[in-house]
């Protein structure tokens, strides 16, 4: 759908250095998150570009990778070098055994 522009990571391959940027919805977030993602929500990007750095690596995530590729797009075509898809989204972050936190602090499940 993409096409082989929009570059990815894998869960594996992110490091602690890594801004994880999670573009999916408030109640996707409250649901389940990866602890220190950083939560901007798709359709609030264009608004808060500012708040996404642009002088490290940028992992974007959702779901299962489509907005997040979307975003990625947007960000290369805004500027943004070192930006990444990750490939599978939050359901392969939380395959790989990574963990996921609700709102609360508690653990958290994937939605």
């Amino acid at each position: 759908m993409f096409g082989p522009q929009i570059p990815t990571v894998t869960v594996p391959e992110i490091g602690d250095d890594t801004y994880l940027l999670d573009v999916r919805e408030d109640d996707e977030w409250a649901a389940g998150h990866a602890p220190g993602a950083h939560h901007l929500p798709m359709m609030e990007l264009p608004a808060r570009l500012a708040e996404v750095p642009t002088d490290r690596d940028v992992a974007v995530i959702c779901r299962s990778g489509g907005r997040s590729a979307q975003v990625v797009a947007y960000l290369m075509r805004n500027g943004w070098e070192q930006v990444r898809n990750v490939a599978g989204g939050m359901g392969e972050w939380a395959a790989t055994g990574r963990p996921v936190i609700g709102a609360d602090g508690q653990p958290g499940q994937v939605r």
